[in-house]
């Protein structure tokens, strides 16, 4: 599995603070990391601030890993997302998960952390 993860502009911060726990996670093999062999982290980025702009960014990190003969086949949602979108991020995640899908033709997990 070769993925993208997809983080909160707000929440996570230029120091990548906020990530500790996708990296803890990812380190352990839990949460949604568990039972996945073979993954690799090919990029990881933010939503690009209220309002959002994934599929922009997604575009970008596609073209960019392409022309270094990589892609990615899985983007998971990072745990700050569902924060945010529970309290005040715009985005419809439903139909975040349907463009990534249908734009990339990729799988996309929900969460990434307990």
């Amino acid at each position: 599995m070769k993925a993208v993860i997809l983080a909160c502009d707000k929440i996570r911060d230029n120091t990548r603070i906020g990530c500790l726990k996708c990296l803890k996670a990812i380190s352990e093999k839990s949460g949604k990391f568990e039972g996945i062999k073979g993954l690799e982290i090919v990029a990881w980025t933010s939503c690009g601030g209220c309002p959002g702009f994934p599929i922009a960014r997604l575009k970008l990190i596609r073209e960019m890993l392409n022309a270094e003969n990589r892609d990615f086949d899985t983007v998971f949602l990072a745990g700050c997302i569902l924060m945010a979108n529970k309290n005040f991020c715009p985005m419809d995640l439903d139909e975040l998960e349907n463009k990534i899908r249908k734009t990339f033709g990729v799988e996309v997990i929900r969460g990434t952390h307990p």
